[in-house]
């Protein structure tokens, strides 16, 4: 008689294969979720500054409102930053806008908060919830 020889996975195989995926989660998923939001910080500054250049080639100097697809980063789909030009200032050099994270969005807990931008080109954050902020330079990619 011939036996049948049949091959499986072991308890013991099985229990460490899941181990090794749970010990790669734990380090993957941070790393994503901080790749994620380096994205959204990045759609916030060039939504700025793709802004900048529309408040600047404008012909009215009382622009208050952006026009769709300036108003928001991404400029397509659901928004993670809305965007709005903030009142003529001569300290700022003519005007300022900013992009605050969407209360219902991913990044509205950030610890880098409201993106600004104005006319002299002054780049610079302020936490919405009166925390520390961290350099502009490291929430705007810059360092």
């Amino acid at each position: 008689m011939r036996r049948l020889q049949i091959s499986a996975f072991t308890l013991l195989e099985l229990v460490i294969t899941l181990a090794i995926v749970a010990v790669l989660a734990l380090f993957a998923v941070p790393a994503y979720r901080s790749q994620v939001a380096r994205a959204h910080r990045v759609d916030a500054a060039s939504a700025l500054l793709r802004a900048a250049q529309f408040v600047e080639g404008a012909a009215s100097d009382s622009m208050l409102a952006l026009p769709p697809g300036f108003n928001q980063a991404p400029q397509l789909g659901s928004a993670v930053y809305r965007l709005r030009v903030l009142p003529a200032d001569d300290a700022n050099g003519g005007y300022a806008i900013e992009a605050a994270p969407d209360e219902s969005g991913p990044m509205r807990d950030d610890a880098c908060g409201v993106f600004t931008l104005d006319a002299t080109g002054m780049r610079g954050n302020r936490s919405a919830a009166n925390g520390s902020v961290p350099p502009s330079a490291e929430c705007w990619g810059t360092s």
